[in-house]
């Protein structure tokens, strides 16, 4: 019977292939634009299971989606956790002023379910993942006018041929525009574009939440839910983008003060 010599090349294949799975295990972790996968995975997830659920399990999910953010925000810069950070205390403003307080749109139990104001931070983490995507800025103008030409018809659609005439859609369509020409990231907003309107689709269509026909004025018009909702990321970006510098100096100072005040406290002590 022959039999074929092990050479060293051959001992070397299976400890190779051992060696690149961690490697590439890693490359992935470490990817710029890991947060938008795993938020367009994670957060329509988090709707389906809180379909028919109670508060408690509207709870857990919070828990959940808090423990991924802050997983995803450990590889970021202190800037850009400032930033979600700025932007998860600015959302959930928002959504208590016009959920339950002016009730432009309600939740299903009509509160702010607990994973809600976390969702924000994944939604604008994952919209500027996107945004720095290599295949993204190779293709930044394409999408950009796709961004506009898509969102123009949806916008249409909504104010002239959908069942309820959408004016606040058209409104924060234009605030998009604004955006996409006068904006920091145009990249962040066509990711926000994307990731917004398919979870307001969604979230309305399980019913989640559902948008009233009226604002409380009773004299502006909204689709449920509205085309252009994706055009108010671009005020919580630029919340961030302004106050961020200022949240992360007050933080260093803090960190700074702290053992200063530390050490004159033991100095008094002896």
């Amino acid at each position: 019977m022959h039999t074929r010599p092990v050479t060293a090349e051959a001992t070397l294949v299976v400890p190779r292939a051992r060696r690149a799975t961690p490697v590439l295990v890693a490359a992935v972790l470490r990817h710029p634009a890991l947060p938008a996968p795993v938020t367009l995975v994670w957060v329509p997830l988090v709707l389906l299971l809180d379909r028919g659920s109670d508060v408690w399990t509207q709870r857990a999910l919070g828990v959940g989606t808090w423990l991924l953010l802050v997983t995803l925000l450990r590889r970021e810069s202190p800037l850009v956790r400032a930033q979600v950070a700025v932007v998860v205390l600015f959302a959930t403003a928002v959504e208590y002023t016009f959920s339950p307080l002016l009730e432009v749109y309600v939740y299903r139990l009509h509160n702010v379910p607990a994973f809600v104001p976390p969702g924000h931070g994944l939604v604008y983490l994952c919209a500027l993942a996107t945004g720095r995507a290599a295949w993204v800025h190779a293709h930044r103008r394409s999408l950009v006018t796709a961004t506009v030409v898509v969102g123009g018809l949806y916008a249409g659609w909504g104010l002239l041929l959908s069942e309820r005439p959408d004016v606040l859609g058209v409104f924060w369509y234009g605030c998009l525009l604004g955006f996409l020409c006068w904006g920091r990231s145009r990249l962040l907003y066509v990711g926000a574009f994307v990731v917004v309107t398919y979870l307001e689709v969604l979230g309305t269509s399980l019913g989640t939440w559902q948008w009233q026909t009226h604002d409380p004025t009773g004299l502006v018009t909204i689709g449920n839910p509205p085309s252009g909702a994706a055009g108010g990321y671009g005020w919580f970006d630029l919340a961030a983008v302004l106050a961020a510098p200022a949240l992360l100096s007050a933080v260093r100072r803090l960190r700074v003060e702290a053992p200063s005040g530390a050490r004159l406290r033991r100095v008094d002590a002896q």
